[in-house]
C-alpha cells in the first residue's frame, strides 16, 4: 500500500496545477478552484491512510522514481528522485494537505472575482506540490531542488497582485532574502557529500558513518544547513521577509505561515537529528538564535496595528519557540519542537484565516485603529478567532498548551538538570530503555563493525554520541552552557507572557469595544460565506483537541515519531513547574490586555508614553527596531550606489568609448569625407565625371609630352 500510496500525494496537486494552467482561463474560469480542491483534498485522504500503512509497517520504505544522474567514474554517487516514506514525513504529510486543502477551500470564496483566479489556484497547487515533494525528498540534492521550488512559489504567490508596488517589492525581498540563506544551504550539501561520498539521507544520517566522520567538517556542514534554515524558517537576521509577505492574499499568508514555507527549515533540522546529536556546540547555538528571535518578534508585535502583521511577527516566534526546543540537544526538545509545529498549524491557519474574515468584511482595511466591535457583526469569525487566540497564548488543556510547555520542559531540563544531551544515547553502556534495550534485538553492547552495523539505531546513535561525552564541555560567548540554557529558558517564559498578551491585545482591538466599521466597508459589513467559515470551524476543532489527543495525555505523536528518531517515546515526567507557569503566564497576558484594551482605558496611551520614555522604546517597537533601516544603510544603499555606478560605467565608458567609439572611428574618418560623393543629384554626377575626364585628359596630355 505504502508504494502505491505515495508517489499519488504529489502526483494529484501537480495534475491540478497543470489542468488549472491549460482549462482555467477558457474553460474553467470561475471554477479553477475545483482542480486544486480536489487534488489537494485526494492528497490529503492519501495522506492520512498512508499514516495508518507506516504506523503497520516495520520498516520506512524508499521508492525510486527514476534515476536522475550518476557522478564520478565508478558511480560513486548515485542521485535519483526518490521518496521517502516514514513516520516523520508522512506526519508532514498528513498536516500539510489537511492545512493546504482548508486553504483551497477558503480561497474559493475568498478570492471570487478576482481577476488572476485562475492563476491563484495554478500556483497554489504548484506550492503544494513542491512542499510535499520537498517533504518526502530521500536525498540532499533532490531536498534543494524542490526547497528552491517552494522559494520561487512564495515569490510568485507573495507578489500576486504585482500591480501594486508593495507586492511587487514583498515578493522580491522574500526572495532574495531566501536566497541568501540558501547559499548556505547548498555549501552544506556540499560538505555532507564531500564528507560520507552521498546525498543519500539513508547514508548520511548512519550513526555508525556519523561517529567515523570528521567532527569539525560535520559541524561545519550543519552550521551551513542551519542558514538554510534561518531564511525559509525567518530567523534572526534573515526574518525580514516574512513581515512584508503580507502583501499577498490572506489565503496565501495562511498556507506559508502554518503549512508551507516556513515548516521546511524546523523539518528539514529534524530530518538530521543524528547529525546534530554529534555537535552539541552548534545545538546551542540553534537554541540561541531561536530564543532571541523568539523574544525579538513579540516585542516587535506589542505595537503593531496592522491585524496580519502582528500574525506574522507571532509566526516567526513561534518559530523561534521550535528552533530553541530542537536546540536544547534533548529528544524532549526536538518532540516539542516537531509538536509544536504541528499544533501551530491549525491555531495559526485558523488566526490568518480568521483575519482574512475579517480584512473581506471590512472591504480590504486590515488596521486595527480604524475598526472595533466586529463581534456584533462576524460572529463566527469572532468565536473562531478566540478559539485560535487562546490556543496561541497557551491556555492550559488546549493545543497550544502542550506542545509549548514541552519546549519549555526541554529548556528547563538543559538548564537545571544533568545530562541532557545523553538522552538519545541512553549513555554509553550499551543498554537502551523499554523497548529498545536487549531483547529482540539482541544487541547488549556496543561493539564496532558489522555488529555495529546491525545494532538497533538507539544503540547505533550513542556510538556517535560517545566521541562527544569525550569533547570538552561547550562554551558560547565564554559562558556554561547550563548558564546559557537558564537565561534561555527565562528568555522563553517572557516570551510566552508577551505573546499571550500581543495576542488578545489584538483580539480585543478587533472584536470588543463599540462597533467602528471603515468607509471601505460600506454599509454592507457582514459575516463572511460559508466557504470561508466552515474552515474555521474545522480548524477550531484541532486548535482545541489535537494537542490533548496526540500529546502529552496520549504520547501518541512521540511514540509514532520514535520510528524515524528512536528515544522521542521515552517518558518524560510532568514538570508541575513549567506547567504552574504556564498557567501563571497566560492569566497575567491575558489580563493585563482585558484591563488595556477590553474596555475603555487611557492604559495603552500612558504605557507608551513611559516606554517612550525609557530611551524611545515603543517607537522602537512600532519601527521594528529598525532593522530594516539598518540594512538599507549597511547593504541595500551601499549596493544601489554600486549597481548606479556601474550602470553609469557601463553606458559612458564601455557602451559609448570603447564599443560606440571604435566602431563609429572608421566611419568618422572614411565614411563620412566620402558621403557627400554619394548625394543622389544627377547634376554632381554629371559634372563630377566632367571633371574626372578633364583630370584623365590632362593626365594624358602630361605623359605625351
Amino acid at each position: 500500500m505504502i508504494r502505491t500510496l505515495a508517489p499519488l500525494i504529489p502526483l494529484f496537486p501537480l495534475l491540478a496545477c497543470l489542468i488549472t494552467l491549460v482549462l482555467g482561463p477558457k474553460v474553467l474560469k470561475g471554477l479553477s478552484h475545483l482542480p486544486a480542491i480536489i487534488g489537494i483534498g485526494a492528497s490529503c485522504v492519501c495522506s492520512w491512510i498512508l499514516v495508518f500503512a507506516v504506523a503497520a509497517s516495520p520498516h520506512p520504505e524508499t521508492l525510486e522514481i527514476y534515476k536522475w544522474m550518476l557522478v564520478g567514474g565508478d558511480a560513486s554517487v548515485d542521485i535519483s528522485i526518490s521518496l521517502g516514506v516514514d513516520s516523520l514525513s508522512v506526519t508532514m504529510l498528513a498536516m500539510l494537505t489537511f492545512i493546504a486543502t482548508l486553504v483551497a477551500i477558503y480561497a474559493s470564496g475568498y478570492m471570487h472575482g478576482d481577476p488572476g483566479y485562475f492563476r491563484f489556484f495554478t500556483e497554489v497547487s504548484l506550492f503544494v506540490f513542491s512542499m510535499i515533494m520537498l517533504v518526502l525528498s530521500a536525498n540532499l540534492i533532490q531536498l534543494f531542488m524542490f526547497w528552491e521550488a517552494v522559494g520561487l512559489c512564495s515569490y510568485l504567490l507573495i507578489g500576486f497582485w504585482y500591480e501594486k508596488p508593495e507586492a511587487a517589492a514583498a515578493g522580491k525581498k522574500a526572495f532574495l532574502v531566501n536566497r541568501i540563506g540558501d547559499f548556505g544551504f547548498a555549501l552544506g550539501v556540499f560538505l555532507l557529500w564531500d564528507t560520507f561520498g552521498s546525498v543519500n539521507f539513508e547514508t548520511i544520517l548512519d550513526p555508525v558513518k556519523i561517529a567515523n566522520a570528521d567532527p569539525a567538517q560535520i559541524a561545519l556542514a550543519c552550521l551551513c544547513l542551519i542558514t538554510g534554515a534561518m531564511g525559509k524558517s525567518a530567523q534572526f537576521p534573515l526574518h525580514v521577509w516574512l513581515p512584508d509577505a503580507m502583501e499577498g492574499p490572506t489565503p496565501v499568508s495562511a498556507l506559508i505561515h502554518a503549512a508551507t514555507m516556513v515548516t521546511a527549515g524546523v523539518y528539514m533540522l529534524t530530518r538530521c537529528t543524528p547529525l546534530y546529536m554529534v555537535v552539541p556546540d552548534i545545538q546551542l547555538f540553534v537554541a540561541v538564535m531561536g530564543g532571541f528571535t523568539a523574544i525579538l518578534a513579540a516585542l516587535i508585535a506589542l505595537t503593531q496595528n496592522d491585524l496580519k502583521r502582528v500574525l506574522a511577527y507571532s509566526t516567526v516566534s513561534q518559530l523561534g519557540f521550535m528552533f530553541l526546543g530542537l536546540g536544547t540537544g534533548s529528544m524532549l526538545g526536538i518532540a516539542g519542537g516537531m509538536f509544536h509545529l504541528v499544533t501551530h498549524a491549525f491555531f495559526k491557519a485558523l488566526l490568518f484565516l480568521g483575519a482574512g474574515s475579517v480584512m473581506h468584511a471590512m472591504g480590504g482595511v486590515i488596521d486595527m485603529t480604524r475598526f472595533s466591535g466586529l463581534r456584533r457583526v462576524m460572529p463566527q469569525t469572532y468565536a473562531t478567532f478566540l478559539v485560535g487566540s487562546l490556543a496561541l497564548a497557551g491556555m492550559p488543556l488546549l493545543s497550544g498548551f502542550w506542545s509549548k510547555d514541552t519546549i519549555l520542559s526541554a529548556a528547563y531540563s538543559a538548564a537545571y538538570e544533568d545530562g541532557h544531551h545523553a538522552e538519545p544515547a541512553h549513555a554509553a553502556d550499551g543498554h537502551g530503555a523499554g523497548e529498545h534495550g536487549t531483547g529482540e534485538h539482541g544487541a547488549e553492547g556496543h561493539g564496532s563493525g558489522d555488529h555495529a552495523a546491525s545494532a538497533h539505531p538507539v544503540e547505533r546513535l550513542s556510538l556517535a554520541s560517545a566521541k562527544v561525552a569525550e569533547r570538552e564541555p561547550i562554551r558560547f560567548a565564554g559562558l556554561d552552557p547550563k548558564v546559557v540554557y537558564k537565561g534561555l529558558f527565562w528568555m522563553a517564559a517572557l516570551t510566552a507572557l508577551l505573546t499571550a498578551f500581543y495576542t488578545f491585545r489584538a483580539f480585543f482591538m478587533t472584536f470588543h469595544g463599540e462597533t467602528k466599521i471603515p468607509d471601505e466597508a460600506g454599509h454592507h459589513a457582514h459575516e463572511s460565506p460559508a466557504s470561508m467559515t466552515i474552515p474555521l470551524w474545522i480548524l477550531s476543532i484541532g486548535a482545541i483537541g489535537i494537542g490533548a489527543a496526540l500529546g502529552h495525555p496520549t504520547g501518541l505523536f512521540d511514540g509514532f515519531l520514535d520510528r524515524t528518531l528512536p528515544g522521542l517515546s521515552e517518558h518524560h515526567a510532568t514538570n508541575w513547574f513549567v506547567v504552574g507557569l504556564s498557567g501563571v503566564v497566560f492569566t497575567l497576558g491575558v489580563g493585563v490586555a482585558y484591563l488595556m484594551y477590553g474596555r475603555p482605558s487611557t492604559a495603552p496611551a500612558t504605557v507608551a508614553k513611559l516606554f517612550d520614555s525609557l530611551g524611545g522604546l515603543t517607537r522602537a517597537s512600532y519601527n521594528k527596531f529598525y532593522i530594516d533601516e539598518v540594512y538599507n544603510a549597511l547593504f541595500v544603499t551601499p549596493l544601489w550606489v554600486i549597481a548606479q555606478l556601474s550602470r553609469f560605467l557601463d553606458w559612458m565608458l564601455i557602451d559609448t568609448i570603447l564599443v560606440g567609439g571604435i566602431s563609429k572611428l572608421p566611419a568618422f574618418l572614411l565614411g563620412k569625407p566620402a558621403r557627400p560623393m554619394q548625394n543622389g543629384l544627377v547634376q554632381f554626377y554629371g559634372l563630377a565625371m566632367t571633371l574626372a575626364m578633364g583630370v584623365l585628359l590632362v593626365a594624358l596630355v602630361w605623359q605625351q609630352r
